[in-house]
């Protein structure tokens, strides 16, 4: 009877032995595919805010050369600079929408604020100064629109949902 009840506690632990052992791969094919799915989001995540990271520099950039235009009446070197490399590789980080919007509207609204300041050192007072004064201030009111629409124009790129 010892023999029998000793031969079907071997039996008993046997098949639990096998069930853990059938248990055993799937388990840790599971905890395999949590750990991947942890890591695919950790990973998503950190390209998201760093995406955001290079878009909000060159949001920055864009709202510092505007003010610096603003503040100085006119388009410094310094922030010529810092505008053209801050704003290099916004191709790759917007859409065609905001890269036009930086590279050809603002530009061309600095350059041509420039071009007329260059051009208002030459003159006397008279018509053409006076003609020259009020396109740079038709100028600087666009740009001060610009300024004030900025966070508007990039809200959607500056997002970060979870």
């Amino acid at each position: 009877m010892e023999t029998e009840t000793t031969m079907m506690l071997v039996e008993l632990q046997k098949n639990w032995i096998d069930i853990f052992s059938a248990l055993l791969v799937p388990t840790i094919a599971l905890v395999g595919i949590i750990v991947a799915i942890l890591q695919w989001s950790t990973n998503r995540n950190r390209l998201k805010h760093e995406l955001f990271d290079r878009r909000y520099r060159v949001f920055s950039t864009t709202k510092d050369f505007l003010g610096s235009i603003l503040r100085n009446g006119n388009m410094t070197q310094d922030a010529e600079r810092e505008y053209l490399v801050g704003t290099t590789g916004s191709v790759f980080l917007f859409d065609e929408e905001i890269e036009k919007y930086l590279n050809e509207t603002l530009w061309h609204l600095a350059v041509d604020l420039q071009t007329l300041e260059a051009e208002l050192q030459g003159h006397p007072v008279g018509e053409v100064r006076s003609k020259n004064v009020k396109e740079q201030r038709e100028i600087k009111d666009k740009l001060m629109k610009e300024l004030r629409n900025l966070d508007t124009k990039f809200s959607k790129y500056l997002h970060l949902s979870h």
